[in-house]
């Protein structure tokens, strides 16, 4: 049987297709758990690679070279500042930076001449730049004052915007699930931590917040009026609107992982651009974290949060019983799971509600 992406789309929307993602829930958040407990221990034994602009250093650029070889570089530094680690990239098909801590003047100008030397280019073609830590120290400092004001306005908003305050803590655990697990990722594969990578630590979190937003909105769609019918429980209705805005969950993400895949293949190995290269690798991997804990994480979280209040819980024993008494007429499907449908389905009043023209009986 052929596939359809459309027919499938709207056996979702129906609820005549059902994944029990709430129902599943614990499964998902234990797994979402765990993975967060292994990034804080990635980041905690690996640490993070953080470049000259926070660490502070010498940054070296060798142009037109006829052979970028690492080595030659390595050779120059292990000459001349042999205490120093030299981190190497190649940028293009001809061009080699060198970065590493705080030397002499005296020092640099020999590395300068060192590497002239050892690449065959001219004197005009060696760069040299210090950096001081302090660039660096005030650009994380900044990036963790916009993250809290960031988190507080969300939570803000959030909680007007849908009159809920288990959604606005749902959000924000998701969104800081999404910036550890970017930043344990960072730390795992060793990427070098720059100013780009900050911007793209906090660009994610737009993205996440906005595939959140949609899913809740969702979600307060379905239960608006759930405690006047007892057809289906909050848990049900909640799981329903996941299924709903899966398929545009996953078309919204691959829309935007592509192009972002495409700049991070070509910033890594075709330019070689460190910059291209470290903000999408957040980018990247902030997206993909970021659709997998708008279904996964923030919905579950909030249904969670909220079968605890007293009115959510008393309707839901109040459905289970009728269920079990067999005065409720839901229909299962074939795997299993409850067939929710719209709280309010629409209906057809005939051609007599129709508007009548002008002139005519």
């Amino acid at each position: 049987m052929k596939f359809s992406l459309a027919e499938w789309g709207n056996q979702l929307h129906s609820g005549e297709r059902t994944y029990a993602i709430v129902p599943k829930r614990r499964m998902w958040l234990t797994i979402s758990a765990l993975a967060l407990l292994a990034c804080v221990v990635v980041l905690f034994v690996r640490g993070l690679n953080f470049g000259v602009d926070f660490t502070g250093g010498n940054v070296y650029q060798v142009s037109n070279t006829a052979n970028p070889d690492p080595a030659i570089a390595e050779e120059v530094i292990a000459q001349f500042a042999p205490e120093q680690e030299a981190r190497i990239s190649i940028l293009g098909d001809d061009d080699i930076r060198v970065q590493i801590g705080v030397v002499d003047v005296s020092v640099s100008r020999q590395i300068e001449e060192g590497l002239a030397e050892g690449y065959g280019v001219d004197q005009d073609s060696v760069s040299s730049d210090q950096i001081g830590p302090t660039f660096g120290a005030e650009v994380g400092k900044k990036a963790i004052q916009s993250l809290v004001v960031f988190l507080v306005l969300v939570a803000l908003v959030m909680t007007v915007y849908f009159r809920a305050w288990r959604m606005a803590i749902a959000g924000i655990v998701a969104l800081i699930h999404d910036l550890v697990f970017t930043v344990g990722i960072y730390a795992l594969i060793g990427f070098e931590v720059t100013p780009a990578s900050v911007i793209g630590f906090l660009t994610i979190l737009g993205y996440s917040l906005y595939d959140t937003v949609v899913v809740f909105d969702k979600v307060r769609e379905n239960t608006e009026n759930v405690t006047s019918q007892h057809r289906y429980t909050y848990d049900e209705l909640a799981n329903l609107a996941l299924n709903q805005t899966l398929v545009r969950s996953i078309n919204t993400s691959i829309v935007a992982l592509l192009p972002v895949a495409a700049i991070l293949f070509i910033g890594a190995f075709v330019l070689g651009a460190g910059t291209l290269k470290d903000i999408s690798l957040a980018l990247f991997v902030g997206m993909a974290v970021g659709t997998y804990s708008s279904i996964f994480v923030a919905t579950p979280l909030e249904v969670t949060l909220r079968d605890r209040e007293e009115r959510i819980a008393t309707h839901t024993k109040e459905v289970l019983d009728m269920r079990a008494s067999g005065k409720s007429d839901v229909v299962v499907n074939e795997d299993g799971q409850v067939r929710v449908g719209a709280l309010q389905p629409g209906g057809h009043r005939g051609q007599g509600a129709q508007p009548k023209r002008k002139g005519r009986k």
